[in-house]
């Protein structure tokens, strides 16, 4: 498996340029040129959207006298919340979900529900409506702001510290963008570079998204009730 510098010296072979044989040798400025590549790409590759390999499980217990719950502090390699999947884990797993504007201040003001809770995304957490009650246990799915594995221990990162480090996306995508973002910098036509960039990114990412509901039906028999029960995994 190809660490970063391996993939920035295939790279810089493709370009046609010199190799760089140390990414944090910091007075040297081709070897600083590629690392601030690589970090973009990666950076950039992060941010393009849900995937489904940096999505995780966070949660956390409701406290006495707090109603704000910050996302970094729950979760450190927080990135980005996804929506519609918080729930209360308890003997019943209530699904519960966000407040907008509107419904926020008709509960703060106008409903003044005691019994029930309910929260809005506020300043990059979980804002409660009124004091929850104690060890409450709210779960929920998050985007994770890694970008890279250390190679020794397999710890994720957000960002590259060592040549060894090992990008968790597609390789072959990463050398790509390394490839045309080193042209474009140089002043040259990466048109063609960057055309092949995106196609084998949509590709890539699309692999993602091929992961749909599947909706399990029972129908109760005729001693039953005739009910019909339905089950939504989301895989």
């Amino acid at each position: 498996m190809n660490n970063i510098l391996e993939m920035c010296q295939e790279a810089a072979d493709i370009a046609a340029t010199q190799r760089p044989n140390d990414l944090f040798e910091t007075n040297v400025q081709h070897n600083a040129i590629f690392l601030s590549i690589a970090k973009n790409e990666l950076d950039g590759l992060m941010r393009y959207g849900n995937w489904q390999m940096l999505s995780k499980k966070g949660e956390f217990l409701t406290q006495k006298g707090k109603t704000f719950y910050p996302f970094e502090e729950i979760v450190p390699d927080f990135y980005a919340l996804i929506h519609n999947t918080m729930y209360i884990k308890g003997e019943n797993e209530e699904v519960i979900g966000s407040l907008n504007e509107e419904e926020w201040m008709s509960e703060k003001h106008v409903k003044y529900a005691k019994n029930d809770f309910c929260f809005k995304i506020d300043n990059n957490g979980f804002r409660f409506s009124s004091m929850p009650e104690k060890n409450i246990k709210i779960v929920f799915l998050y985007q994770s702001n890694a970008v890279c594995v250390d190679a020794k221990t397999g710890e994720e990162k957000s960002t590259l510290t060592k040549n060894t480090d090992i990008p968790i996306f597609d390789k072959y995508v990463v050398k790509l963008g390394i490839i045309w973002r080193w042209l474009k910098r140089s002043g040259l036509d990466y048109e063609e570079e960057y055309n092949e960039y995106q196609k084998e990114l949509k590709k890539r990412f699309g692999l993602e998204l091929n992961v749909k509901d599947i909706c399990l039906s029972k129908k109760m028999s005729e001693e039953n009730s005739g009910e019909t029960i339905n089950i939504v995994y989301r895989g």
